[in-house]
């Protein structure tokens, strides 16, 4: 019998891997609907749906390796890279998505999160002031009009699977949906910064690399405290806490 590996397990959804089957557990139906809907829409590989009986969703594993991991070295070549981009570019062009996504905050809400946040991981001593106010200002350059697109919401290097130079699928699409591109751009190429031009020639177009450092800072002072309160380590070397300190 194949062994049960815990892929990721916190309060609010696990997955499991059993063979070649992942088991996506999720308490909001909401959102496993809004994943098999995401999958459906999208112009480029994702996994095939198995079952969907809620409040587990059973999907195929994707051929091939994943670029990489946050905190890790990416195994990839630069042309990987710039396939992947190219596939980001495919779907951010595709037509849009019925709902909004994670990408898809509005600019005054996602403002006040962030302030909010920011004096939180200050006065419970998570971050030095300096750190926060700094990345804070850099983060201010996210938050700025914006063109909807297709985006994943949650593209992060392991979420993204290739074969050679081969994107062979994307994984997780349960925070898809209208967004801000450049969102995605960042969350991919957030600790890799590395491969950013390799992403951006594959992605062909012009991008705001000042928006997508603003990104990077806006997105992890977001998720630390989450992070240090759901058993990850935003601390360890390569991930959100030296993201921000890149950017002093």
């Amino acid at each position: 019998m194949d062994e049960v590996k815990v892929v990721v397990a916190h309060s609010e959804r696990a997955t499991l891997r059993v063979g070649d089957v992942f088991l996506k557990v999720d308490a909001d139906q909401a959102r496993l609907d809004a994943e098999v809907e995401a999958m459906s829409l999208a112009p480029i590989p994702t996994p095939d749906i198995l079952w969907h009986k809620p409040p587990v969703l059973a999907i195929a594993a994707l051929p091939g390796t994943t670029l990489g991991r946050l905190g890790g070295a990416s195994a990839g070549s630069a042309a990987a890279w710039a396939a992947a981009g190219a596939a980001i570019r495919t779907l951010h062009d595709a037509p849009l998505p019925p709902r909004p996504g994670r990408a898809g905050r509005g600019i005054v809400a996602l403002a006040a999160e962030l302030d909010e946040e920011c004096e939180l991981l200050v006065t419970n001593g998570l971050l030095p002031a300096d750190l926060v106010t700094h990345n804070r200002q850099v983060a201010e350059a996210a938050l700025r009009p914006w063109t909807p697109a297709f985006t994943h919401g949650d593209l992060q290097i392991a979420h993204v699977f290739v074969d050679g130079n081969e994107v062979t699928g994307i994984i997780d699409w349960s925070e898809a949906g209208q967004g801000d591109a450049l969102y995605d751009l960042a969350t991919f190429t957030l600790g890799h910064e590395e491969h950013l031009d390799d992403v951006v020639a594959g992605y062909g177009t012009d991008i705001d690399l000042d928006v997508i450092h603003a990104w990077w800072s806006l997105r992890s002072l977001l998720v630390v405290r989450w992070l240090s309160e759901h058993g990850f380590d935003p601390f360890a070397p390569g991930c959100e806490v030296d993201v921000l300190r890149s950017r002093m």
